[in-house]
């Protein structure tokens, strides 16, 4: 019989990776809520039409990464590629747009691609969305939030932050052009992908990962010198208020994204701590997405975290807390004819102390082998129920790690003690 596998490019998530990413999910939701966003959470399914026309059909997730099918009722329905799309859709069916709106969500998302080391065709995301905002300042907030996110993990000195303006769509419309005119002229030097997207999709030769295009790209145009004076204003005031905050950012006049939605300010955390250069977030403006979109002018930003890259990132620089190692507090050996006794006092010992991680042994064994087990689970005291205690109301409690003495103590105690 064949041995069934996952997917690829699907992975699982292990018990002994869990702990990590419960350290970043909780580190990162519990930041979101004191910045006062609020979470959502939409389908992983969705009509394909809605990432087509928001996505924008010219990019390559829309024409090579989606995973697109036909369900039983004929409808062409996509795995969420992204969140963004999702997220102004629900935003626009459920009326959330009278006000405006903090927005944060993290699930799976899905492309078909290559997998590679912090890349996968099933890979989770958090992303923030905030509606409803014209000015500078949410973006500066926003780029402060990701800041702090990077100072908690431990991680501030190994990011960077790249900055730009794609400026409003009229500007955008006459520096593609002279974009065009320019790489059209030396077509012949610029690589395969380049080529073709020279006719669909030309700003995102400037993020072309070939040397030669990116030294053709030296003396192109500079998107910076075409910006209409309203995104020029707009882009030096969150570099004001950047400055006065102490972010630092690097201003890189290529920067674009990989989706027709973004206007204005562009940006990307970027690391090289992983080999290569990698982006483990990255965001922007979408002032027009909403209306495009069906819903009334309302203006957007927002950006996206991969969660899998960061954890590598984590991992890679031993900056992660020595207490996700240790998923036991402390660890119930029974004994003998017990297991209702231990069972109760676990149950009890719990109510007294909810934070408590209390993992009781079941299954019977031998008191070396519970013992081997309850050094094994890291746990720092293993709790003893043997047909003497359990007849007396007592628990006799060893440290696991200090080398202090043992002591027996009435049930009654035993959360006390552990308090302590």
């Amino acid at each position: 019989m064949k041995q069934l596998r996952a997917i690829r490019g699907m992975n699982d998530l292990l018990p002994t990776q869990s702990p990590v990413w419960q350290y970043v999910e909780s580190t990162l939701s519990e930041l979101f809520a004191r910045y006062g966003y609020s979470e959502i959470r939409t389908p992983m399914l969705e009509s394909t039409h809605l990432f087509a026309r928001a996505v924008g059909e010219a990019t390559d997730i829309v024409e090579k990464e989606m995973y697109t099918f036909d369900d039983k009722s004929g409808d062409s329905v996509t795995l969420r590629p992204e969140g963004t799309a999702g997220t102004v859709r629900a935003a626009i069916q459920n009326s959330l747009l009278s006000l405006p709106q903090r927005l944060w969500y993290f699930g799976p998302m899905f492309r078909y691609e290559r997998p590679q080391k912090g890349r996968l065709r099933q890979f989770h995301q958090f992303g923030v969305e905030v509606f409803g905002i014209n000015g500078p300042d949410i973006d500066a907030e926003m780029l402060m939030m990701t800041a702090r996110i990077w100072k908690q993990l431990g991680v501030s000195e190994h990011v960077t932050l790249q900055l730009n303006s794609l400026g409003n769509s009229d500007s955008r419309a006459a520096y593609r052009d002279a974009l065009v005119e320019y790489l059209s002229a030396r077509k012949d030097q610029l690589d395969e992908d380049s080529q073709r997207r020279l006719e669909r999709n030309p700003l995102r030769i400037l993020d072309s990962k070939n040397a030669q295009t990116q030294e053709l790209l030296t003396d192109a145009p500079c998107l910076l010198d075409f910006l209409d004076e309203e995104s020029k204003s707009h882009f030096e005031q969150l570099r004001a208020l950047l400055d006065a905050a102490g972010v630092v950012y690097e201003v890189n006049p290529r920067l674009v994204r990989g989706l027709d939605y973004y206007g204005k300010t562009v940006f990307e955390w970027v690391t090289d701590s992983l080999g290569a250069q990698g982006t483990v977030c990255a965001g922007g403006r979408y002032d027009g997405l909403v209306e495009q979109m069906g819903g009334k002018p309302t203006p957007g930003v927002g950006f996206g975290l991969g969660v899998e890259r960061l954890v590598l990132l984590l991992e890679t620089l031993e900056v992660l807390p020595d207490s996700l190692d240790q998923q036991v507090d402390a660890y119930l050996v029974a004994v003998g004819n017990v297991q209702s006794a231990a069972l109760t006092a676990a149950e009890q010992v719990r109510s007294e102390l909810p934070w408590l991680r209390l993992q009781t042994h079941c299954g019977g064994g031998s008191f070396k082998s519970q013992m081997k087990k309850a050094d094994k689970s890291n746990a720092d005291y293993a709790l003893i129920i043997g047909e003497d205690e359990a007849a007396a109301g007592q628990v006799t409690v060893k440290p696991l790690r200090t080398g202090a003495e043992q002591q027996t103590v009435a049930l009654a105690d035993v959360a006390k003690m552990l308090q302590a």
